[in-house]
Formats: C-alpha cells, sequence, structure tokens
C-alpha cells in the first residue's frame, strides 16, 4: 500500500479549512471574522509547510517556526503596505480590519514560502520572479499564492461603486476574492500535480 504524500492531502486540507471558516459572516464582523481566518489557517499551514521544507538537518522545527513567525509578520506588514499604497481606507475604524486582512494574506502568500525556503533569495527569486517551480510542493506554494493576490485585486473591484451595499466596505469584497482565489489556486495545483505525475508514469512505462 502506497503510502499518502503530505503534498497530496495539503491543498484539500487547507482549502477544505477555509471554504469552512469562509461560511463566517465577513459583513457583520468583519475583523472578528478575519481575526478567526488566519489564526486557523495559520496553524494548519505552519504543520504540513514545515515538514515539507528544504534541508531539514540543517534546519530544526524551532528554527523553522521561528522563520514562519517572522515571515507571518513581515508579510503582514507588506501586504498592508500594499493595500495602503493602491487606496485602502485609513483610520481608527478600518485598522483592525486592515490589520487581520494582512495577515490573512501573508498566510496565503509568505508564510508557505517562508516555511520551505527560508532566507533563500535564489529560490524565492526562482519560484515567484520567474516563475520557475520544480516539483509538488512549489506549485503548491506558487499557484494559491498568486491565485489570492489576483483573486484581492479582482475582489476589490466593486468597492468604488455606487451600489451602497455592506459587502463594499473595505476589506470585505477584497477578503472574499482573496480565499476563492486561494482556493482555485489549491485546486489547480492539485490538478497540475496530479497530470505531472500521470505523465511522468507514462514516460517510464
Amino acid at each position: 500500500m502506497k503510502e499518502k504524500k503530505p503534498e497530496t492531502s495539503l491543498g484539500v486540507s487547507s482549502a477544505v479549512s477555509i471554504s469552512v471558516l469562509g461560511g463566517m459572516d465577513l459583513v457583520s464582523d468583519p475583523s472578528l471574522t478575519l481575526f478567526l481566518l488566519w489564526s486557523i489557517e495559520f496553524p494548519v499551514v505552519v504543520i504540513i509547510y514545515s515538514f515539507l521544507r528544504k534541508a531539514p538537518e540543517k534546519c530544526s522545527c524551532f528554527r523553522a517556526y521561528g522563520r514562519i513567525i517572522l515571515g507571518l509578520i513581515s508579510g503582514a506588514f507588506l501586504n498592508a503596505l500594499g493595500a495602503v499604497s493602491l487606496g485602502a481606507p485609513i483610520g481608527t475604524q478600518y485598522l483592525p480590519k486592515t490589520v487581520h486582512w494582512s495577515f490573512l494574506m501573508s498566510v496565503f502568500t509568505f508564510v508557505p514560502a517562508t516555511a520551505v525556503f527560508g532566507a533563500s533569495w535564489t529560490d524565492w527569486h526562482r519560484v515567484f520572479a520567474s516563475m520557475k517551480p520544480s516539483g509538488n510542493v512549489e506549485y503548491m506554494i506558487l499557484i494559491p499564492a498568486y491565485g489570492s493576490i489576483i483573486g484581492a485585486w479582482f475582489g476589490a473591484w466593486p468597492m468604488p461603486l455606487d451600489w451602497e451595499r455592506p459587502w463594499q466596505d473595505w476589506p470585505i469584497c477584497v477578503c472574499y476574492g482573496a480565499i476563492g482565489g486561494y482556493i482555485f489556486g489549491q485546486f489547480v495545483s492539485l490538478c497540475l500535480m496530479f497530470f505531472l505525475r500521470k505523465d511522468q508514469h507514462l514516460k517510464v512505462a
């Protein structure tokens, strides 16, 4: 009986947890819902990706957890900076929403790569800038990350429209877009992994 590889169940577990949590009401209490989303998804991502880290003999679990927390905070700061630069509202009433949205985006984008690559600029550049992933794990890092960013971008489009709907408020529709893009990216990467593995088996045969 073949052992089930961790990267195969990776997308399923993350996507299921996000889809279940995504059923919470972002409209009535976005700050609390966003906090629950990222705080529950974060340990799921950490546990799975930390076992897939590169050179585990040189990087202990405790060191990996330390750099993951650093990656979470750094990613949240960069996401918040990017959101504000692109027009996210600034003010005390929006600060908790922006902070928790930024942490959620960091879990989607920075945390998996930090867990696997650490501070290896070569791997970061190859996967995210050159878009040349090698292996199943790197596809599981790249595609959902870009999916969440593109989803957030498209989710922001209804915000300036004069529909006067409560879900148009920051960052509700952006968050829906990011979650949808992340889940879609997970399934795309899983399908790509399946076809690549099938193609390899055909070549071997």
